[in-house]
């Protein structure tokens, strides 16, 4: 009998990965992705593996973010070889992604083994994976394009379908034959928002098994995005007045173009005069880019809006975009006392020159920190949003006086309603298991579903089992 066992965003929305195995498939885990929060080389040293590596036979990738793909170094230096199942997108973006955490990773562990020497300890704390074992993750992804049905072996079949999430991800279809019948695991990976910009709607299945189905907001609607951005201009014309900056921890992979796409149009209305704004992210810089090779996956009416003023890419449709490449041209933007809109990563506030910018305007009281996207548990990013009135970072304490704000439209998941919608899409009244959410977000979810429609949800634990 085929079951699946839940290894990590089972209850909690980071870490996704969900092993299948059955005879017919062999052993395969969904996802390999890594917790958020907290110390990042503690994480990657916490993140291990319960499965027995050596007999796995293959991954299956549902997309590039890195809570669903940050572990995949530390396998292959573990000893995995086998396929990473992925689109051809994802594996492009998982070069960028991947080659950017791991060069993260190198600094901060140079950066504690000398503050280590320093204190005269002589145990130095040893890399979990190198930059070649990045490498070897790149070179075992098998690329496959959507809706094209490919064997893992002689009684199985893959396919994917886009999820409209972010670039190249996609829902997960699993097809074998076993103890004399025919089953079918669907998994969702991250469903995107059908109001997202640039996306494509998630597609709709009809049949399956068993459904793995993410509940990031299970509990909730995002606002209409004409609210949203009704807010985001009250928002800039508040802080405008204040004599303030606003700053966006933005996600570089979805959450960053989208922002683009958005002020773009607020420039075309008038909006922006007095504005600059800065890109200051060289990893969403380039993932920017890479949109420009993949504009045929997309939302083709968002695309011909491109097209329709003769811009080619996302950075010409902002024409008053400013981008800073450098640590320099980073440190530059401290300059400006006013008028400065700078969109930096990490989305969650957890590293990157995000840190570098709140150290400088978090404690002043007519800037805003604007929020665009979900913030996990432990995160610095939901300490702020949770009311923190002090934070700290950089070894030093900072007081947060500037404005919190948070716009709940811009959102690649779908909301409670958009789930709701999509698992009654299936014909045959599939067993559900809910993942990828917070307890209360899948309980709230789980019993609407119960309710209204008469579906039962299963809610697992880590390391919790479902037969099928």
């Amino acid at each position: 009998m085929a079951k699946v066992t839940f290894l990590g965003a089972a209850q909690e929305v980071t870490g996704s990965c969900h092993l299948l195995e059955s005879e017919a498939t062999g052993r395969i885990i969904l996802d390999c992705g890594m917790h958020q929060g907290g110390d990042a080389i503690k994480r990657i040293q916490k993140d291990n593996f319960d499965f027995d590596i050596q007999n796995l036979d293959a991954v299956i990738l549902s997309h590039a973010h890195l809570d669903h793909s940050g572990l995949l170094p530390k396998l292959v230096s573990k000893g995995f070889s086998g396929p990473i199942f992925c689109t051809s997108a994802t594996a492009d973006l998982l070069r960028i992604m991947l080659n950017d955490a791991a060069g993260i990773y190198e600094r901060d562990l140079a950066r504690e083994n000398l503050r280590a020497e320093r204190k005269g300890r002589k145990r130095r704390l040893q890399r979990e994976y190198t930059q070649g074992d990045v490498d070897r993750v790149l070179a075992l992804c098998q690329k496959i394009p959507y809706g094209k049905q490919v064997q893992l072996s002689a009684g199985a079949s893959l396919t994917f379908h886009d999820a409209g999430h972010i670039l190249g991800s996609a829902i997960t279809e699993i097809n074998f034959f076993e103890a004399g019948e025919d089953k079918c695991l669907v998994y969702s990976g991250d469903l995107g928002n059908k109001d997202s910009i640039l996306m494509n709607d998630p597609a709709q299945l009809d049949q399956a098994s068993l459904v793995l189905m993410e509940t990031t907001y299970g509990n909730r609607n995002h606002r209409n995005m004409d609210a949203t951005l009704n807010e985001l201009k009250d928002i800039l014309s508040r802080t405008w007045e204040r004599g303030g900056n606003v700053l966006i921890p933005s996600f570089a992979v979805g959450r960053t173009q989208e922002m683009l796409f958005y002020l773009g149009h607020l420039y075309y209305e008038g909006l922006l005069d007095q504005w600059q704004v800065f890109l200051d992210s060289p990893m969403a810089l380039q993932v920017t880019k890479l949109y420009e090779k993949w504009l045929h996956l997309l939302d083709a009416d968002d695309v011909k809006e491109l097209t329709d003023v003769q811009k080619r890419s996302l950075e010409e449709f902002l024409p008053s975009l400013q981008i800073s490449e450098t640590p320099q041209d980073s440190m530059a933007i401290n300059e400006f006392s006013k008028g400065v809109i700078v969109i930096a990563g990490s989305g969650m506030c957890t590293g990157g020159r995000i840190r570098h910018h709140l150290k400088h305007r978090v404690w002043r009281a007519e800037n805003t920190l604007l929020f665009v996207g979900f913030q996990a548990n432990g995160t610095l990013g939901r300490k702020l949003v949770d009311g923190a009135t002090s934070i700290r970072m950089f070894n030093e304490e900072f007081a947060v006086k500037a404005a919190i704000e948070t716009l709940g439209g811009f959102s690649a998941h779908a909301g409670q309603d958009e789930l709701v919608e999509w698992i009654t899409g299936f014909s045959n009244r599939p067993e559900v298991a809910l993942v990828h959410g917070e307890t209360q977000s899948m309980q709230a979810l789980a019993t609407r579903l119960e309710q209204e429609h008469g579906i039962a949800c299963q809610i697992p634990a880590r390391n919790e089992e479902i037969s099928f």
